[in-house]
């Protein structure tokens, strides 16, 4: 008990320091409202430090099972047992389901109540108001699953087992819960995986090949000059040209410093790190997709290659990985990977771009909606490392009942859409610039075939003639 504390009470405070990294700091004041947006703030905290202990449970557990076999009788790990590991487990699938059912609904509530009319305002209102709205949604919740449950399997047996609450519903309803989890992966996945060379392409320094920093910079200090003078000519009247100056004078700043740093870079940054990293990346993508492949034909000659197909030799009895402590360690580094990546995807999505926090401006609503999603995505990467053969390692707790990981066609389609999707965006990403020079040779690129976000920045000036930055 004193160890999961320990490390539950490091992912609190790290996830405390991320949360206040975005919030709104206007948020902050001190009335009935800031009280309200404290819980809030608690409530979202813990919901995100079970979200990275979801994510580093399967690490965890891996390269614990490789210390195990490794050190068997050494006394300094004799804490490192296989109880403890079921124990986390099991931690993380109550504290997940707590989170998910209970927390945040009730901290979206509660930070959006009022109290009911005709009631004294105040904390016990909102709270009163609040317990209020989760009954109903555990009502509806119900209704739902029920219903259901109904039209999937229509069975006396089937119906009696939703009456056990502890045992049978709230795992059924988190296995709905995970399977939603799991798709949404699969499609913020091979998102990510081909945005990841663009993300790291802006975060690292670029190779100059045939460019000229010194005349870009000349360029672009013109440009902001230009602008700044076009809006210091500008009435103050005029609201709606001075604000689309603005945010043109802040698009030329942020090119201006990115310009700056690529001139203040060594050499060894731009000519080495850069290829080095996108190598890097190009291998595990790659990996991952032969994994991938490599376990469809696993599951369609062996059926202990199921998610749900055996029980496993149990924590410390045997390596999961063929290449032992070597495959664990490349298991953990494409566990991670895709996490990254998934999350990656899921902000690159169109509808869920507008959910992207911003430092210091993002309204406790919308770090709720993330901490939601963060959990959602978390709760199921065990599910989908296990079910695409990114490891051998069988989920233990709550996280290992899920009935439609023992049904086979849906696990193949899963690992065949997953090694589908990912190889698609691969070709359409390394392929995009061939494509777009194409439609110039072909005169087609005035016809706005392409997604180039420079070709909106023509816009009519005030005399109606055009002009392009």
């Amino acid at each position: 008990f004193q160890i999961c504390f320990l490390l539950f009470a490091v992912l609190y405070i790290v996830s405390y320091f991320i949360i206040t990294r975005y919030k709104r700091k206007a948020d902050e004041q001190e009335d009935e409202d800031a009280i309200v947006n404290r819980i809030s703030l608690f409530l979202s905290t813990f919901t995100l430090a079970v979200s990275a202990g979801a994510v580093l449970l399967l690490p965890f557990s891996i390269i614990s099972n490789e210390i195990l076999l490794s050190f068997p009788q050494n006394y300094y790990i004799q804490w490192l047992n296989g109880s403890l590991i079921h124990g986390l487990w099991n931690l993380a699938s109550l504290f997940s389901n707590l989170c998910l059912f209970v927390l945040m609904p009730f901290a979206f509530f509660f930070l959006e109540s009022e109290g009911f009319a005709g009631l004294k305002k105040g904390i016990r209102a909102r709270i009163l108001e609040t317990l209020v709205m989760l009954i109903l949604l555990a009502l509806l919740i119900l209704g739902i699953v029920w219903v259901a449950s109904a039209l999937i399997d229509n069975d006396a047996a089937s119906m009696e087992s939703l009456y056990d609450l502890w045992e049978f519903y709230l795992p059924y309803l988190y296995s709905c819960i995970s399977l939603m989890g799991c798709l949404l992966l699969l499609l913020c996945t091979p998102v990510g995986l081909s945005r990841m060379f663009t993300v790291m392409g802006q975060l690292l320094v670029k190779p100059t090949i045939l460019e000229d920093l010194d005349e870009q910079m000349y360029i672009i200090t013109l440009e902001e000059e230009a602008i700044q003078r076009r809006l210091n000519g500008v009435s103050s009247t005029v609201e709606y040209r001075a604000a689309e100056l603005e945010r043109e004078l802040e698009k030329v700043k942020s090119k201006k410093t990115n310009l700056e740093r690529r001139k203040k870079a060594s050499a060894w940054e731009r000519n080495l790190v850069y290829p080095a990293v996108m190598i890097l990346l190009l291998i595990e993508t790659s990996f991952s997709v032969l994994l991938v492949a490599f376990n469809i034909l696993y599951l369609l000659v062996d059926e202990t290659a199921m998610p749900k197909g055996s029980g496993g030799p149990g924590i410390g009895n045997a390596s999961l990985s063929t290449f032992g402590f070597v495959g664990a360690a490349l298991e953990i580094i494409l566990i991670f990977y895709l996490m990254v990546s998934s999350v990656v995807g899921f902000y690159s999505l169109r509808f869920f771009e507008n959910f992207t926090p911003r430092k210091d401006d993002t309204t406790m609503t919308k770090i709720i909606g993330n901490c939601v999603s963060i959990l959602v995505l978390s709760s199921a990467l065990p599910v989908m490392s296990r079910t695409l053969g990114i490891t051998r390692f069988d989920l233990l707790g709550d996280f290992g009942r899920f009935n439609w990981l023992g049904n086979f066609y849906i696990v193949l389609s899963y690992n065949l859409l997953f090694a589908i999707m990912t190889t698609l965006c691969l070709v359409r990403k390394f392929t995009s610039a061939v494509r777009e020079e194409l439609l110039k040779a072909l005169g087609l690129d005035k016809l706005h075939l392409s997604n180039n976000p420079r070709d909106s920045e023509t816009k009519p000036s005030a005399n109606g003639h055009q002009k392009t930055l």
